[in-house]
């Protein structure tokens, strides 16, 4: 476990799946991070998935590769790069594992930088191979609600900065496993730009908003002067998540760039809708930015 702190806040990172697992607010004394029974991960990183691939398979030039959920990272172990007081960068290169799973040689640095008004999380992908490189990166954040038990989990809203259009969501189907049925649908207890907090919303499954132009995300209350923003104008899709089965006092709220398979056969991820394509021999940063009060 590593440690990086500054006079406002503490943050705990895993090296197993390079995953937050603590981010205290010390003057209040409080974490922002769900650390419950009831789900056991805190903050993965996704990558080189979204979500779930039909029968936990892609295809990549006519080859049939498995794939789990939400990609394999969080499931390996990184080297410290770099450690200062309030930096933490932390790497993963390509393994024999990975290569099993995406042929691909690839390094995926994180750099973990406590500011005086929260945490920024940096992702430099780089592409080693000589082929253009497919895949998806995501960051699974949970947040316990309440924040610092303030009120109950109905009393928080979450508020979307940069759409135009009412919020909407790809519908899921859960069965055999949670995947995009190729449609949207209204998300429901919205209005406009905001989206008041309850349980049953979720009980279909995770809500990713359709919406590709969402710059900032808060959560608030109008019970407590806390909160939390992320700024994802990078990230194309947020998604947001809690137990569907158990009423739960967290939230994820999750910058994408990338999706989860529409239900149906084993997709060439050379043509996958959401993908990301690195260049041979090239670097790409993505950064979002945590604003906790």
């Amino acid at each position: 476990m590593q440690i990086i702190e500054n006079k406002e806040f503490r943050a705990e990172i895993d090296e197993h799946g390079a995953q937050l697992t603590h981010l205290y607010n010390k003057k209040v004394g409080f974490d922002y991070i769900w650390n419950g029974k009831e789900w056991g991960k805190h903050a993965p990183v996704l990558f080189p998935a979204i979500g779930r691939s039909n029968k936990d398979e892609y295809v990549l030039n006519g080859q049939t590769y498995s794939m789990p959920q939400h990609g394999f990272v969080a499931d390996e172990d990184f080297s410290v790069i770099s450690h200062e007081p309030n930096i933490l960068t932390l790497s993963l290169r390509a393994n024999d594992r990975t290569k099993g799973m995406y042929p691909f040689d690839f390094e995926l640095k994180i750099t973990f930088t406590l500011l005086s008004t929260g945490l920024s999380l940096s992702f430099n992908v780089s592409n080693h191979s000589d082929n253009v490189i497919p895949f998806s990166l995501g960051s699974h954040p949970a947040f316990n609600v309440p924040i610092n038990g303030v009120g109950n989990f109905d009393n928080y809203r979450v508020e979307f900065n940069g759409i135009k259009d009412p919020l909407n969501v790809y519908k899921i189907v859960k069965t055999p496993a949670p995947y995009r049925t190729g449609k949207e649908e209204p998300l429901t207890n919205s209005n406009g730009n905001l989206f008041e907090l309850n349980y049953e919303t979720f009980k279909p499954g995770l809500r990713i908003i359709t919406d590709s132009g969402v710059q900032s995300v808060r959560l608030f209350s109008p019970l407590t002067s806390h909160q939390i923003q992320l700024d994802v104008d990078q990230f194309k899709n947020i998604c947001l998540w809690t137990k569907e089965d158990k009423d739960c006092t967290f939230l994820c709220i999750e910058p994408f760039i990338g999706l989860p398979d529409v239900l149906g056969e084993p997709v060439d991820w050379m043509k996958k809708e959401g993908n990301l394509f690195l260049a041979a021999n090239s670097s790409q940063v993505y950064q979002y930015e945590i604003h906790l009060s």
